[in-house]
């Protein structure tokens, strides 16, 4: 798949472009592409595409500030022309400008739907491996329970608009062009509300503290993401909810390193048993313990590998392995006897040393 394109050089546009300077590009590029002005012509409907996406981007002052510091990843879960209906958008742009070709006014979509909301939630390794669930407490504007979303007084409705006729936009003529652009009177709505619900004061929604129980997988790791559908800002005249993105972040532990599906951990053993092979006993952070050989004459780093001891795949299908580094202890303080052993020791090893290189030569 072929990177895209930066957005400035698109449009043809320096970086310190003016937002009127983006306007005109882009106004420029869709006259050019536009589909209704190439039937049959699947590269200027990409090139069509492509310009309404960097406009709708550049537009943004938020949105160009952050593709300005962190380019096409700065864009990535903030919402964006990659979301949702990708043609509508950039339709409904090119309507904002235009008023479309060939089909006439185009008709609002109905109320829009809800922002999506992005929160973190920190998680210890042993909840992460075997999955928990987490209270998240948001506080956010939530649907008016008296108007049911809709901002009217109960027992009242929404009145169509008697500036564009409910369709949300207005249309004037330039010469041979027809611009539409989004009706001031109801900002783009259709309807406006007559007599304001009391408790929202005509707005659809009051700002509430909730709660929202999120289910953590088991195997789930740092970096990843949950959503949570319908748990976003509410929308508009009772339109549907956002969505609740849970980003992922785990803990530091003390005993354990995570890498994918592995685990990984140090054992720390005497000399003596690192010289003749011992049992080393690992108490994982799911509470299960597993029994790990060592084998004779294994050098400190050393890593053993115990396959099927790791994390557990999300999707159940399998762990990753437990990775156990060798530590071998040196003892700082000797008795005399034990350092007379350990002479002796090395004694009775350099004795069969010659032996055992002139074995391998």
């Amino acid at each position: 798949m072929s990177e895209k394109r930066d957005f400035y050089e698109v449009l043809g546009l320096a970086r310190d472009a003016t937002p009127d300077d983006i306007r005109k590009a882009y106004r420029q590029a869709a006259l050019k592409n536009h589909p209704d002005r190439n039937p049959g012509d699947a590269s200027a409907e990409a090139r069509f595409k492509e310009a309404t996406e960097a406009y709708q981007v550049l537009s943004d002052e938020e949105k160009r500030s952050r593709y300005d510091q962190f380019g096409h990843a700065g864009l990535e879960g903030i919402g964006g022309a990659a979301d949702g209906d990708i043609f509508s958008h950039f339709q409904d742009i090119f309507s904002e400008f235009f008023g479309g070709f060939g089909g006439g006014q185009r008709r609002r979509r109905g109320p829009a739907r809800g922002q999506d909301i992005r929160v973190q939630q920190r998680l210890s390794l042993r909840d992460a491996l075997l999955g928990c669930k987490r209270e998240v407490v948001l506080r956010t504007p939530v649907a008016c329970d008296d108007c049911s979303g809709s901002g009217a007084k109960p027992g009242t409705k929404r009145k169509p608009c008697g500036t564009c006729g409910g369709a949300g936009q207005v249309s004037t003529s330039r010469g041979f062009v027809m611009f539409t652009q989004t009706c001031p009177e109801c900002s783009g709505e259709g309807s406006v509300v007559k007599t304001p619900c009391a408790t929202c004061k005509g707005f659809g929604a009051v700002e509430k503290t909730r709660k929202v129980v999120v289910n953590f997988p088991a195997g789930i790791d740092g970096g990843q993401r949950l959503r949570v559908p319908g748990q976003g800002m509410p929308g508009a005249q009772g339109a549907p909810p956002g969505d609740l993105y849970v980003d992922v972040d785990l803990a530091a532990d003390e005993r354990f390193e995570r890498d994918g599906l592995d685990l990984i951990t140090r054992a720390p053993i005497s000399f003596a048993d690192a010289a003749l092979g011992s049992t080393v006993k690992i108490d994982l952070p799911d509470d299960t313990v597993v029994d790990v050989e060592v084998p004779a004459g294994v050098q400190p780093g050393e890593v053993i590998s115990v396959k099927g001891k790791g994390a557990p795949r999300i999707d159940g299908r399998g762990r990753g392995a437990l990775q156990v580094v060798i530590q071998v202890e040196v003892p700082r303080n000797l008795s005399p006897a034990a350092q007379e052993l350990l002479r002796r020791f090395q004694d009775e090893v350099a004795k069969h040393q010659p032996a055992a290189k002139a074995a391998t030569a």
